[in-house]
């Protein structure tokens, strides 16, 4: 009988996990205490740096790219780790979020903003964590959880914390005259082109949206059926991943694309500049991930998305995914239309907002 090395317990691989996650910060800790810098949320951001290698490391030798670094982790620790969504997330996040944290601790050091960078990674993490943890937990990946699954939740945690934090803060938009966003706010929205745009966009991302929760939710209705049946399985997918996502975009992203609706009609939406940051992060995310997955060979070939359908929907998430980022984009890019400006008789032509 095959004894398991102690170090190879579940409960000691969770941890060791910890201790090095804390030996990690107070590194960093020690590195930067006779220098400390203003923000915690670097310590955040210099930690998770280490995290990302982990991850790529884990994604690169679960699609055979290297060996053995994380065998016994793989089998003991995180078996989930292997699905398909998990690897496109661990891409994701040695890749991208890596990228993301070396800008904002440059821009921290340089004395530089970096708010709205970090609104958008707070809705990254944030989606990224949701989906991963709730799919373990309701999909077939809810037998295999081990002591190691306690390792994530402050990857949930600091992030919902920096969440806070950032949209507390004043914002980082550029200096605005008055009188422009007063000749802004007079235009309705058949002369915005570009708002007009995005409002279409909206409304179809709002019926995409509900679509494809229903169709999760094993909607009897043939059009429904259909769709998954012919255009994407993988919403069928038992790892859950798939599931809990739409269900997030359907609670979540649904109400606050309406919410851009109103704001992209009535003037004077000041959250505008801050929430579109942040979902364009939440949507972008999620879509790498269920696009990829979708793709991925590790995803069993009846939930992969049909050759023969695969430009269709490749077309349809990539719209999906990038609009957000659009939008964003137009709010922080020219927010004159979003500010709020003073009663009549109270404002000064020659005032800015910084």
């Amino acid at each position: 009988m095959n004894t398991v090395p102690a170090f190879q317990e579940p409960t000691v691989i969770m941890q060791t996990g910890l201790a090095v996650l804390l030996i990690v910060f107070l590194l960093i800790y020690l590195a930067s205490r006779y220098n400390p810098p203003k923000d915690p949320l670097f310590y955040v951001f210099a930690e998770f740096c280490f995290t990302c290698v982990i991850d790529i490391v884990s994604a690169l030798e679960y699609d055979g790219f290297i060996s053995g670094y994380m065998d016994f982790y793989q089998r003991l620790g995180e078996p989930y780790l292997g699905s398909a969504y998990a690897i496109m997330m661990c891409y994701w996040d040695g890749i991208v979020h890596f990228i993301i944290y070396l800008v904002l601790i440059r821009r921290m050091s340089s004395r530089k903003p970096y708010r709205n960078l970090g609104l958008f990674w707070a809705g990254s993490l944030l989606a990224n964590m949701t989906v991963f943890l709730m799919g373990i937990v309701v999909g077939k990946y809810g037998s295999e959880i081990y002591p190691a699954f306690w390792i994530n939740m402050p990857f949930l945690l600091l992030p919902i914390w920096g969440a806070i934090c950032l949209f507390q803060r004043p914002s980082d938009m550029p200096a605005v005259a008055v009188s422009k966003a007063v000749r802004e706010q007079k235009k309705a929205l058949i002369w915005r082109p570009l708002d007009l745009l995005l409002v279409i966009y909206l409304l179809g991302a709002m019926g995409f949206t509900l679509f494809r929760g229903l169709a999760v939710l094993d909607c009897p209705v043939e059009v429904f059926t259909s769709y998954t049946n012919q255009y994407e399985p993988y919403l069928k997918d038992p790892t859950g991943f798939p599931k809990v996502m739409m269900l997030l975009l359907l609670f979540h992203a649904l109400p606050l694309f309406s919410l851009f609706v109103y704001g992209l009609i009535m003037p004077g939406c000041t959250w505008m500049l801050d929430w579109t940051v942040y979902v364009a992060g939440a949507i972008l995310q999620t879509q790498w991930c269920h696009v990829g997955a979708s793709l991925h060979p590790r995803t069993s070939e009846a939930y992969r998305a049909p050759e023969s359908t695969l430009l269709p929907v490749l077309l349809l998430n990539l719209l999906y995914a990038v609009g957000p980022l659009l939008l964003a984009l137009r709010c922080t890019g020219d927010p004159a239309y979003f500010l709020s400006t003073a009663p009549v008789g109270q404002a000064n032509n020659e005032k800015k907002w910084s």
